[in-house]
């Protein structure tokens, strides 16, 4: 069971305090930060860790993103309250946890056999009914498109041809567009069949979005 105490909820409210003064400004978000315990996405020993505004390491060479990150890629999305949402890089779960607490329909796709068990515990643990598949996130999921938003949440040198077209026309994806050690955070927002309107948002630091299963 996730042990979740007044220390616990004191050290989210500091977090969510400096996730806002950064510039957040969507309070459900922020409401959904102080909720949700991001010490149940990582080992216990690294509690002090945990509600710090920033990325740390978890199994299988991978990230929880900084809480800001989270924040600011969840703001871009627009989220409305049950719209279709697909995820690509599940990681610890958090971000997942995240945009189910906003009220959204949440598909998300993870290539790290380790890392898709895990944030199933955890998620049945919180009571988010969230679909979990395990699989190549480049591809999407074809199978329950399209999607109202798509959330990218590992650095892609571009945005993959097949996600794009797993959108909505008026639907919105978000990614990190680069390669190196500095991605470009990307807005494209479907305009039409065969059209997207392409906007960028500042530099990010992620770990790379990768093929094939582990």
């Amino acid at each position: 069971m996730i042990e979740d105490s007044f220390l616990h909820w004191g050290l989210r409210r500091k977090l969510v305090d400096q996730v806002k003064s950064k510039g957040i400004l969507d309070q459900r978000i922020l409401d959904a930060m102080l909720k949700i315990p991001r010490h149940a996405f990582m080992d216990s020993s690294f509690l002090k860790f945990a509600y710090q505004d920033q990325a740390f390491p978890i199994a299988s060479g991978q990230t929880i993103s900084q809480p800001y990150t989270v924040a600011f890629q969840t703001e871009l999305i627009k989220l409305e309250i049950h719209q279709k949402v697909l995820e690509v890089g599940t990681g610890s779960g958090y971000q997942a946890a995240i945009l189910a607490e906003l009220g959204a329909r949440v598909y998300t796709v993870e290539r790290i056999r380790k890392l898709y068990q895990e944030a199933q515990v955890i998620h049945r643990e919180l009571g988010y009914q969230v679909k979990f598949f395990l699989g190549d996130g480049n591809m999407g999921l074809p199978s329950y498109a399209p999607f109202d938003r798509i959330l990218i949440t590992a650095a892609t040198p571009s945005i993959p041809e097949a996600l794009k077209q797993q959108l909505i026309i008026g639907g919105i994806l978000v990614a990190p567009v680069g390669q190196g050690d500095n991605q470009i955070m990307t807005k494209c927002v479907r305009t039409g069949t065969d059209t997207f309107d392409i906007t960028t948002h500042g530099n990010f630091i992620f770990v790379p979005m990768k093929t094939g299963l582990e």
